[in-house]
């Protein structure tokens, strides 16, 4: 009797490793293109963080991305876009502070550091630390810029285009970073 249980046990433990297996193995992984005048930035998305993600799918794939800016930019720190106010902006207005009415709630995950190439939300001062409903950043420098985790929700990173990010980085810019001549950027999703 004790052999027809531990049996049965072993079956039923194999098939829920099977069924875990199968369930990781078909969450598919979100890839993303940023088309820039400079080059493009090929990424993903992470599947542990489902809001931001699912987010940035919905607006990449609306269109909403196209013609914003990168509208901040710092060498040795990041780039930022995805301001709505940046679509047709006139030279030197200040951009930043443009909204889609929401925010989402903050998916920190200390996996997710602020490495080269991560994509993070932005954020308002916020005691919640809830990130931008639109607005992102992606990090420039090689040792990265590590004194923003887990304050802020890290939820894909850049895989090819890094000299991309240096080279919008590196742009010239007024007082406010914002480059002299608009960086427009194209996001899709990759199928």
């Amino acid at each position: 009797m004790k052999k027809i249980a531990l049996a049965l046990l072993a079956i039923v433990f194999m098939f829920n490793v099977s069924l875990m297996a199968q369930t990781k193995s078909q969450q598919k992984v979100v890839k993303f293109v940023i088309h820039t005048d400079f080059g493009d930035m090929k990424g993903f998305l992470y599947n542990e963080t489902p809001q931001h993600r699912d987010n940035f799918v919905k607006l990449a794939k609306s269109g909403f991305y196209n013609g914003t800016l990168f509208h901040r930019v710092i060498l040795g720190f990041m780039i930022q876009g995805g301001d709505p106010d940046s679509k047709n902006a006139k030279p030197g207005q200040q951009l930043g502070s443009g909204d889609l009415g929401y925010t989402i709630p903050a998916e920190f995950n200390k996996a997710f550091t602020h490495k080269r190439g991560a994509l993070a939300a932005a954020r308002t001062e916020n005691p919640a630390k809830a990130s931008s409903g639109s607005q992102f950043y992606i990090v420039e420098p090689e040792k990265g810029a590590h004194f923003l985790d887990n304050n802020y929700t890290v939820y894909g990173e850049i895989t090819e285009g890094f000299d991309v990010i240096t080279k919008i980085a590196s742009t010239p810019k007024d007082g406010a970073n914002r480059p002299l001549k608009d960086v427009k950027m194209t996001v899709k999703i990759v199928e």
